[in-house]
């Protein structure tokens, strides 16, 4: 029996490590590219670059000086914090509110939350597209707002499981103790949550960074641009593109979302386990 757990465990290594090397491959080969010069990248894009192909950091300092990179990293990381910290913040909030109070509004609320997860984006993006522009949403400060919205569903199921599993007495015990709901909520209840907000804080990070199509219908492209929307616009006139300057863009878009992944990903499995603990 320990013999074909052994054999088991291995076919499985073999075949994951097999798995994440095919979705690593495309990472690798942009990354190999972005130092090669543009006309080698279509003719060569498979080839470890050579002294002939060898092109430094050129390719990073054409997409940050010609391309203005660092302006679209920084409001692509202003979009994101605040996004996310707005998102923590009053999702946690809802959710304690409707797992505490028992009511038909909150039954229909948390429901409403649930539901929004399964509405397609295609279904709204026109009206949302025309909407924020009328009232004047269309900037990186509006644009919050409605991440917010979007955001809501997954954070308020997940932050209600969490809730379930707190101890009703603990915040009963803060109360007695004289603590409003928002003392009882901000001192008792959020240290407790800590779990479940880092797992949310992450996947709504990675899901914000990476974004293109909110951002694109919904920004005013003439001033403000994501990393993702500035490396479309990359794409020059008559279908001309260097190659050079996007690949390495794309790593430069793709590293910190990378590493604040790989640094949190344990922290992930916790939140969701412990907002599955009760239901």
């Amino acid at each position: 029996m320990k013999n074909r757990k052994s054999v088991l465990s291995a076919m499985g290594t073999v075949i994951f490590s097999i798995l994440g090397l095919v979705y690593i491959t495309p990472i690798l080969i942009v990354l190999i590219n972005s130092f090669k010069k543009k006309v080698y990248i279509n003719k060569e894009p498979f080839t470890l670059p050579t002294e002939k192909t060898w092109n430094g950091i050129e390719n990073y300092l054409t997409a940050i000086d010609k391309y203005d990179l660092l302006q679209s990293v920084g409001w692509t990381v202003f979009i994101t914090v605040g996004s996310v910290l707005v998102i923590l913040l009053c999702t946690s909030m809802c959710a304690w509110y409707i797992t505490r109070v028992q009511t038909t509004f909150t039954k229909l609320l948390y429901l409403l939350c649930v539901f929004s997860m399964v509405v397609p984006f295609q279904m709204v993006m026109f009206t949302l597209s025309l909407v924020a522009d009328r009232t004047r949403l269309n900037t990186p400060w509006g644009i919050i707002i409605i991440y917010l919205g979007f955001g809501a569903g997954l954070a308020v199921f997940m932050f209600c499981g969490f809730v379930k599993s707190i101890p009703l007495e603990i915040e009963e015990a803060a109360m007695i103790d004289g603590c409003t709901p928002l003392q009882t909520f901000f001192n008792v209840v959020l240290p407790i949550m800590k779990p479940t907000y880092i797992s949310v804080g992450i996947l709504e990070t990675m899901w914000i960074w990476n974004d293109f199509l909110l951002p694109y219908l919904v920004l005013d492209l003439n001033k403000y641009k994501t990393i993702s929307i500035a490396i479309q616009y990359m794409k020059g006139s008559y279908g001309r593109v260097d190659m050079g300057a996007i690949m390495a863009a794309l790593i430069l878009a793709v590293i910190p979302v990378i590493i604040f992944y790989l640094s949190c990903q344990k922290h992930i499995i916790k939140g969701v386990a412990a907002g599955a603990v009760k239901g």
